[in-house]
């Protein structure tokens, strides 16, 4: 695996935050480093929110992202502000439910998935962050989905069954979105 330092960005409420948790803890529990930076504004749920995770064969020596290698953006302004910093060579993707603007580079691979109107559709709007973070997974091959499923695991409190399998049922749509 080579280093993953992702931005993960959308409005508060949109489960920015637990997306970045999941990355988080599916690395930590599949023996890479990682770290977890979160950062919201003030009203938390309609406000912007934001994570930085990294996943790494070495040691992490910041949290702090300059140069993504990832985003993932759940709303235009994350779009848009965060865009221009990923790598050259990077990985954008985009909920084309809320974001109808292309993606204005052409040096960085860009998957549109319509994670909202997965989620909706699934009866789980709330959920369209573990259609997205399926779908990082799977784009960046980090970990297989097996690897995904004891990072979400982890996340979820014990004796929550229920949720724990709607996370794993929108988890794997994102990530065998396209086949």
């Amino acid at each position: 695996m080579k280093n993953n330092e992702i931005i993960i960005a959308g409005f508060g409420g949109q489960g920015i935050l637990f997306a970045g948790k999941v990355l988080a803890y599916t690395g930590l529990v599949n023996g890479y480093e990682i770290s977890w930076l979160p950062s919201y504004g003030p009203e938390v749920r309609g406000g912007t929110a934001n994570c930085h995770v990294i996943m790494s064969e070495a040691p992490v020596a910041s949290p702090m992202i300059t140069k993504p290698t990832a985003l993932i953006a759940m709303n235009l302004p994350s779009l848009r502000k965060f865009e221009d910093a990923v790598v050259s060579g990077g990985l954008i993707i985009v909920d084309s439910s809320l974001i109808e603007e292309d993606v204005k580079r052409d040096d960085v691979t860009v998957i549109r998935i319509p994670a909202t109107k997965m989620a909706d559709e699934a009866g789980a709007r709330k959920l369209a962050n573990m259609i997205m973070t399926g779908a990082f997974v799977k784009a960046t091959g980090c970990v297989d989905f097996d690897g995904l499923v004891k990072g979400v695991a982890k996340c979820v409190p014990a004796g929550k069954d229920a949720i724990l399998e709607q996370n794993k049922k929108l988890l794997s749509m994102g990530y065998n979105y396209g086949e």
